[in-house]
């Protein structure tokens, strides 16, 4: 069945993991928007201050301290949603965790965290959002990774969870359209952004966490997001390198594996200490939205653009495709960050409806 989502300006958002990072930054540019957002973590300072921030720039909202992992936790999110603004429009299902170690190396303490944040905070919250959905119409937007389509090296688990969040969100969506339940399910997946999640990843080894380059402003995901939240759309990606790695991971699998084992393993490990904390079993948020990337550009994405623009045709950008998988091969033989960072030609138009 043909959906239809309301316009930003009408809407109630709901967005989980909204204390830094890619949630904060989605949250800002929903309120900007004119949607009311009804934000959720587990830092009650930071999701304060993430308020306060939206309130004084004119935008309006609340906030519900919910650690994703128990499921009672998310459905006293959406009674506040509804009790305070009586419906919800599109929910976001963006909370995650991150461990930097070998997978021989993590515990499985660890990996089950992880799993019950990434993997069952995302299926709880997909199960409580389309309750209300179903009955209302809406958006429901899981916040996946390239990680769902490439394995990385020193993210094994993380990996693992964000092709599991892929799985499931797939055949959700495959289910709701049997019903024909006025909902839409995307999946956003974004490559490498410049979110305070080195400084939060749980650690194995002794350097601080680095995102292989090109680094994408945590901006493109909100905007990514939120184009989803008002035009029905099946998956898009974010930043040029996700597109290109995704596809290189389908048609050159022994490439991919070669350049994960010489490449992105060592370039993962930056040249500092470890951060000592971590957010694995506990809240710790700053209500920042960028973090330390050890001197790597951040840099906005004309791929994520591209793609959110209904107007670009698929031809202009599989030739910036093309030219984004080059640049990214062309900066890790020896252009290093500075090369990847000064230009800001992307990939191509996601070939899904929207």
């Amino acid at each position: 069945m043909a959906l239809s989502l309301k316009p930003l300006d009408q809407q109630v958002i709901v967005i989980t993991g909204a204390s830094s990072g890619i949630g904060l930054a989605t949250a800002k540019a929903a309120a900007a928007a004119g949607a009311t957002v009804v934000l959720a973590a587990r830092t009650r300072e930071a999701l304060a201050g993430a308020i306060d921030q939206i309130k004084y720039a004119g935008g309006q909202g609340i906030f519900v301290v919910a650690d994703v992992t128990r499921r009672e936790d998310l459905e006293n999110l959406a009674r506040r949603a509804m009790e305070d603004y009586g419906r919800i429009d599109t929910w976001v299902n963006n909370a995650g965790v991150g461990i930097w170690g070998r997978l021989d190396e993590v515990s499985d303490a660890d990996r089950r965290q992880l799993f019950e944040t990434n993997f069952w905070g995302m299926v709880y919250g997909s199960e409580i959002a389309v309750e209300h959905l179903r009955r209302t119409g809406g958006a429901l937007i899981n916040v996946g990774s390239v990680a769902s389509d490439v394995a990385l090296p020193l993210q094994g688990i993380y990996s693992a969870s964000k092709h599991a969040v892929q799985g499931f969100t797939n055949a959700l969506r495959m289910e709701l359209a049997a019903d024909r339940a006025p909902v839409s399910v995307t999946l956003i997946k974004p490559a490498s952004i410049g979110t305070p999640m080195p400084q939060h990843v749980k650690n194995y080894t002794d350097r601080e966490a680095r995102f292989p380059p090109p680094i994408y402003k945590p901006e493109e995901v909100a905007a990514a997001i939120l184009r989803a939240a008002a035009h029905p759309t099946r998956q898009l990606y974010v930043g040029g390198a996700a597109r290109s790695l995704s596809a290189l991971s389908r048609q050159a699998p022994l490439l991919m594996d070669w350049l994960g084992a010489n490449i992105l393993l060592p370039l993962q490990v930056g040249k500092q200490p470890a951060t000592p904390t971590d957010n694995l079993d506990q809240g710790r948020a700053e209500a920042q939205i960028y973090g330390d990337h050890q001197g790597s550009m951040i840099r906005p994405s004309a791929y994520t653009r591209a793609a959110t623009n209904p107007g670009v045709t698929l031809g202009a950008a599989g030739a910036a495709a093309a030219l984004g998988a080059g640049l990214f091969l062309w900066s890790r033989r020896g252009g290093g960050d500075r090369a990847a960072g000064e230009v800001s030609t992307e990939e191509e138009v996601q070939a899904h409806p929207s």
